[in-house]
């Protein structure tokens, strides 16, 4: 996530050479990855979903993120 994101509430991925835009519900909306990639990512972002939430508000209210945990 980046302070001065535009709506709609997303995070970017990075995978390779490969960027992309992901809403929380794990649905690319900019960019592209990989399809193994972007299945990684759809789950991660389902799974996680309230602490995105969570974090986009705090980012936005000035306040520190809290780190997530990634796929076991």
């Amino acid at each position: 996530m980046n302070i001065d994101d535009h709506l709609p509430p997303h995070f970017h991925a990075e995978y390779g050479d490969n960027e992309a835009a992901v809403l929380f519900d794990g649905d690319v909306f900019r960019g592209e990855l990989p399809r193994r990639a972007a299945r990684l990512v759809k789950t991660w972002a389902r799974l996680h979903r309230t602490e995105l939430e969570e974090n986009w508000e705090r980012m936005h209210s000035e306040q520190m993120i809290s780190r997530i945990a990634p796929l076991p």
